[in-house]
């Protein structure tokens, strides 16, 4: 299989969170090793069938990774079905429901405008955990980690964007920015070009502020959690105009 598709890319950074909002509760290594194994096989398992869009036309390719995702559900279901954990399979399950949900809508493009389209981007990376710190009533990490995935996630797309690859956030932002446009987005002007990346560093800047005022009002953050945020927050620099037209 791993002839043909891309090797799985665990996210390190939800395993941290996900081990760092179990550090302070009365679990075994044991339970504590099941919930981040079988969270972490259902986040791989909706990150490759991410990518069948955007694989080759191989038809093997294609198949084989509709498979692997397939797979790694599969070993999730197995996983938390051997120890018995109902009510943690239909909590992860609302997740995955939520996530497949907003890909749909932001893969279709059909948002009303900016902020609901940045909603869906949240759910997008955060649904899972959510209801996983639903599951154990830690609702003070909620709003923390769900801003603390989508700064990650708008960072990303536009590290992408301004390297001149594929964004699906860029992509849908033009569509609602210049409805009556039909330009790809190498095909923008120098302004129009500005004002997405503008409106994007509206959204990293609120996201990184709420980032920030969550990590003051939670009772306890390990050492190695707060170094990975102060990493990721750090890579951040507001956006400067003449980079488009310099680059």
């Amino acid at each position: 299989m791993l002839k043909y598709i891309e090797t799985p890319v665990i996210d390190e950074d939800k395993l941290l969170i996900l081990i760092s909002i179990m550090d302070r509760l009365e679990l075994s290594f044991n339970e504590m090793q099941n919930y981040a194994l079988s969270t972490m096989l259902i986040q791989i398992a909706l990150d490759t069938h991410e990518h069948i869009s955007d694989s080759s036309e191989d038809e093997k390719n294609r198949q084989l990774t509709v498979l692997a995702g397939d797979y790694f559900s599969g070993l999730y279901y197995k996983l938390l079905a051997e120890s018995e954990d109902i009510l943690m399979i239909k909590a992860l399950s609302q997740g995955i429901k939520e996530v497949n949900e907003n890909k749909i809508l932001v893969y279709q493009k059909e948002f009303e405008g900016i902020e609901k389209l940045m909603t869906s981007i949240k759910h997008i990376e955060s649904s899972l955990l959510l209801m996983f710190a639903d599951y154990f009533k830690v609702d003070l990490w909620k709003d923390f980690l769900a801003n603390l995935l989508l700064f990650k996630r708008l960072f990303k797309e536009k590290s992408q964007y301004i390297q001149a690859e594929s964004s699906v956030l860029f992509d849908a932002l033009k569509k609602i920015t210049f409805p009556i446009h039909n330009n790809n987005l190498d095909e923008l002007s120098i302004e129009q070009q500005n004002e997405l990346l503008m409106i994007c560093d509206h959204y990293l800047d609120h996201s990184k502020l709420a980032v920030e005022k969550g990590l003051k009002q939670l009772p306890f953050v390990n050492d190695l959690l707060k170094r990975r945020i102060t990493s990721i927050l750090g890579q951040y620099k507001p956006y400067v105009k003449t980079f488009v037209e310099e680059g």
